[in-house]
């Protein structure tokens, strides 16, 4: 039951991340246990708790990663949620969505219009988000942009350049002709493997993909002056690089988790821009199979329990 500040959710959908699997691997090693997985939560309230006042039973609502912050330490004073000292994780520290039901701090549940409220409104909890905010650090004249990795999150980050009127170049796992395929069927305007030179210079790059060995890559891919994000909460060891592929004021930027104004912003982009979801569903006692086809990569897009 709901304590004071939370609500009861009935889950209509939950997304299959692959931070899930950061977990399940342990390569995040520090999750509550007994632990309930998931943190791409769609669902309905169905009951408050005694404080909450800003929702009421039957509000649609979505629950993303970022589940609790304590208003008090030096990054929540300073804007700064996404960095709390005192943060807690939906599916990581708070249990999630692999579920019927699950309780969610309320202040920490964006209102979601009836369009997302399904399966396909699941991916944008997360891959959306964090997509999202890796997406809002690039400068805003970044014209020709590389996403390293096309699932979930680009999928989805592709349509917003595609709106805002940005060029999108896709890099895959060698020989993964069907997400080339995929990212230009998205809207990208080339899709080849992480391997090759990029066909322009870019003006930035988003590393979607957990591969380390990529950061020098896309630094030699990005232009004078080029961003490369890398958007992901785990990432394997990124490898030595000469220094001359870093000069010429390239950057490098992490992503940590994302702020609730994130949230409102994406969510409003997202319907604006009619974004839409590829999503392929399985039923909640089929979590561990949607498990294992992401880690084998055997679908293009999102995979989601549907309750």
């Amino acid at each position: 039951m709901p304590q004071q500040a939370q609500v009861l959710i009935k889950i209509i959908a939950c997304g299959v991340c692959r931070t899930d699997l950061h977990i399940v691997d342990q390569e995040l090693n520090a999750p509550k246990l007994p632990l309930i997985l998931g943190h791409e939560i769609v669902g309905m309230v169905v009951k408050l708790g005694e404080s909450v006042s800003d929702l009421k039973v039957g509000d649609l609502v979505g629950v993303p990663w970022l589940g609790y912050t304590c208003g008090k330490c030096k990054y929540c004073l300073r804007h700064q949620e996404n960095l709390c000292e005192n943060a807690k994780f939906t599916g990581y520290t708070l249990d999630g969505g692999y579920a019927e039901y699950t309780v969610a701090y309320a202040r920490y549940c964006f209102p979601i219009s009836a369009e997302y409220a399904n399966a396909s409104g699941a991916p944008l909890l997360c891959a959306g988000l964090i997509g999202y905010r890796s997406y809002s650090m690039l400068p805003s004249h970044a014209e020709h942009i590389g996403f390293y990795g096309f699932g979930a999150a680009a999928h989805i980050l592709v349509q917003l350049a595609n709106y805002q009127n940005k060029k999108v170049y896709a890099f895959t796992r060698a020989g993964d002709k069907a997400a080339q395929s995929f990212a230009l069927q998205m809207g990208a305007v080339w899709a080849g493997s992480s391997e090759e030179q990029a066909p322009v210079k870019l003006d930035a790059a988003i590393l979607f993909a957990a591969v380390g060995s990529l950061v020098p890559k896309a630094l030699r891919d990005v232009d004078k002056g080029g961003t490369v994000i890398c958007g992901g909460i785990h990432m394997s060891d990124i490898p030595s690089f000469p220094y001359s592929i870093l000069w010429e004021e390239r950057s490098i930027q992490s992503v940590a988790n994302l702020t609730r104004e994130d949230g409102q912003h994406f969510l409003a982009l997202a319907a604006e821009a009619h974004i839409h979801t590829h999503t392929i569903p399985y039923n909640l006692e089929e979590a561990n199979e949607a498990l294992g086809a992401l880690r084998k990569g055997k679908f293009e897009g999102a995979a989601v329990l549907v309750m």
